[in-house]
């Protein structure tokens, strides 16, 4: 419902209370801004199916470890809804268990039951208040559940592990098989293929209430070592049955959801899938999930109906060992896109992590190679030298937990004009200023 208000601020529309329409929403650039003779890709549209972004930014899932039995509070939707009025063009609510014992933590947000749906679409009615889309990441944890929240940690070497009477869930911690990520994790025991069977259909339900909450698009969970991770990669999978083994078993799970997921949602709806291209665990001389197998995977998302595909990277082991450098995870990002296209297959793809600063997010979705001719910029924007893009959306994470105005602040430095919410316009930059 739209609420009838005689304003000369009109009122958004779908949405139960009154609130202004912003128009533009905030972080959407014109389309030939004042001062400038282009605007980098960073700052256009970006279409998904039936879902159009207003620029190229979205906010990564975060845990936060606040909800109340899975429902999520008010904590939330402010949390949440400082992103989507900052500019944000898309916001994905933290991994979101399918099943109670899915959790990281007993106080992880949850979908698994209808009374979750409320407070989850109050949120997304913000969000849609501000023109922005809001999504959500649905997951599993498999054996790193049941953990406490990291605020708790108690030292290296100490375990992990809720008790019952702190609402933990100990003696039913699913794996595919009773490996534990480590000494300090709880000890999993391997799901039955009826466990299996039936997590498909609790990724399906799950899915139908995220419809039902207002979401606007669906991640699956598949990276950071949790449990489509397990199943993916060697290291962790050591069943011999037609869940594990070869790589078509090790990806079945992961397929049989996302054909679950794409069955119960929106034609228009786009679906996201997020993977850790690789486990940093080549060291070790251990057969694991690597870059190749990604690719291999990603050439056949398409045709499942997958839309974007969200690269990240590791989780699995405690013993990985990252070659960490600014461009780490971009870098494999790019790697699976020019796979793809090499191959002529339609896939987009989603770079994370230490996107930090203007330059670098630019950087990674600047289409064909070309120079944003934009002025009044603070920061100096070199040429590509040939260089193509990485990506076609750029997530971000702990920037935005440092700086929710992000998307904002990028503009000022690259010389953009883009809108600001209305309510705060007061605010902005000068033009040119320094920052």
């Amino acid at each position: 419902m739209t609420v009838k208000k005689n304003t000369a601020s009109a009122p958004a529309p779908g949405i139960p209370y009154y609130t202004p329409l912003q128009t533009p929403p905030a972080g959407t650039a014109p389309a030939e801004p004042e001062g400038t003779t282009a605007v980098p890709t960073l700052f256009s549209p970006l279409k998904l199916r039936g879902m159009t972004l207003n620029n190229r930014f979205a906010v990564a899932p975060m845990c936060t470890y606040s909800a109340d039995d899975g429902h999520l509070t008010d904590w939330h939707l402010v949390h949440l809804g400082s992103y989507a009025g900052r500019g944000a063009a898309l916001t994905i609510v933290e991994a979101t268990s399918v099943t109670p014992n899915g959790r990281i933590s007993p106080e992880d947000s949850g979908l698994w039951q209808d009374s979750q749906i409320a407070p989850l679409k109050r949120i997304a009615d913000y969000v849609h208040s501000q023109g922005q889309k809001i999504g959500i990441q649905l997951a599993h944890a498999g054996r790193k559940a049941n953990t406490f929240a990291p605020w708790h940690y108690k030292g290296a070497g100490v375990r992990d592990v809720v008790p019952v009477e702190q609402g933990g869930w100990p003696h039913n911690v699913w794996a595919p098989s009773a490996v534990p990520y480590s000494a300090t994790y709880p000890d999993p025991k391997a799901m039955t293929v009826e466990e299996i069977e039936g997590l498909v259909q609790s990724w399906a339900d799950a899915a139908r209430r995220a419809v039902e909450a207002g979401m606007d698009t669906i991640e699956i969970h598949a990276a950071h070592g949790y449990l489509m991770t397990q199943f993916l990669s060697p290291l962790s999978n050591k069943r011999t049955d037609k869940y594990g083994g070869s790589f078509e078993n090790r990806t079945r799970l992961l397929i049989d959801v996302i054909k679950a997921v794409r069955a119960v949602i929106p034609e228009t709806m786009p679906l996201l899938v997020r993977i850790s291209a690789v486990e940093w665990m080549e060291w070790s001389g251990e057969e694991c999930w690597t870059l190749d197998q990604t690719i291999r995977l990603a050439k056949m998302l398409p045709e499942l109906g997958v839309d974007l595909l969200d690269v990240s990277s590791g989780g699995n082991a405690e013993t990985q060992k990252i070659k960490l450098h600014p461009y780490y995870q971009v870098d494999l990002a790019g790697a699976i896109r020019e796979a793809l296209k090499a191959d002529g297959k339609q896939l987009l793809i989603g770079a994370v992590g230490l996107i930090t600063n203007a330059e670098m997010a630019r950087s990674i979705v600047q289409e064909d190679g070309s120079l944003a001719g934009v002025q009044n910029g603070t920061v100096e924007v070199e040429g590509e030298r040939g260089q193509k893009s990485k990506a076609d959306l750029v997530l971000v994470a702990r920037q935005f937990l440092k700086e929710p105005e992000f998307v904002l602040r990028v503009a000022q430095q690259l010389g953009v004009e883009v809108a600001w919410p209305l309510q705060y316009r007061r605010g902005r930059w000068p033009r040119g200023a320094q920052l």
